[in-house]
């Protein structure tokens, strides 16, 4: 019999699923906001020396859309891959959502001299907490991080962690997040992620397939992805150049999907390991 900590929860052990709560403790001061607004201006001000666009860059990363576009070559690659975030995604908008509408606290530019802060694009005022980027970020993170095999895993695989905390720096770089949203945004993410892996086992191998109706809807979905990273600016101005290179991945990746041979689905199956 497994002990308490290693009984495995939706195919996880439960220390895994302690470790987001772990980081809402030790990150308590941030998000009950201790050390504010010093702390806000010193790590904005810290990040004055790295380009706007890198900054921009990153949150973008925290998009839905940008998302959708970088991870379209998983269409062909890898679609199991591409199916465990897309099944962190609905929790990780839940999240978002609960926390910003209950809780509705003033962004740092509601609360801080404009002129002390490092601005990026249109200043921000309300729903702050937390950070939907840095949640989005994390839960795609958490979420491949753990669909992968442990005996399996890209010796690179890290760097998924690495992006995420750049993408949630970045929300604080732009002024547009407190420091403790970010950390609450990553604690979510991570549970989004793993919840996310929990639905992933219970979607059938059949939808893996190419020619089945729903990795064929995924595919039109970042053809939508393409459209909106061209027609519109997500967050600031300064990622256009960086939407439409995403935007052409994203069309290339997807006229390499249709141009796969659809050989005959497989009987449908459950993913579970």
């Amino acid at each position: 019999m497994k002990d308490g900590l290693h009984t495995p929860l939706l195919g996880h052990a439960r220390w895994v699923w302690l470790m987001p709560l772990a980081g809402l403790v030790l990150t308590v001061p941030l998000w009950l906001h201790w050390f504010e607004p010093q702390g806000m201006l010193w790590l904005n001000g810290l990040c004055r020396g790295v380009p706007d666009m890198v900054w921009t860059g990153f949150s973008l990363m925290g998009n839905a859309w940008g998302l959708l576009a970088l991870t379209a070559p998983l269409l062909w690659r890898a679609p199991r891959t591409l199916w465990a975030w897309l099944c962190a995604a609905p929790f990780a908008i839940v999240f978002a959502r609960l926390g910003k509408d209950l809780l509705e606290s003033p962004r740092p530019a509601a609360a801080i001299d404009n002129d002390l802060l490092r601005i990026v694009g249109e200043p921000l005022h309300n729903a702050s907490m937390p950070s939907g980027h840095t949640l989005t970020a994390f839960a795609v993170a958490s979420a491949v991080y753990f669909a992968w095999p442990a005996n399996r895993r890209p010796r690179g695989a890290w760097l998924l962690w690495v992006l995420a905390l750049a993408t949630g720096i970045s929300r604080v770089a732009v002024g547009a997040h407190w420091p403790g949203d970010v950390a609450v945004g990553a604690c979510l993410g991570v549970w989004a992620g793993l919840l996310g892996n929990g639905l992933l086992r219970r979607v059938p191998v059949a939808w893996w397939h190419p020619r089945h109706l729903a990795l064929r809807a995924v595919a039109a979905l970042m053809a939508v992805a393409a459209y909106v990273l061209l027609a519109d600016p997500l967050d600031f101005v300064e990622n256009q150049w960086l939407q439409r290179l995403l935007a052409l991945w994203a069309l290339l990746s997807v006229l390499r999907f249709v141009a796969l041979p659809w050989w005959p689905v497989p009987t449908p199956a459950r993913s579970d390991h």
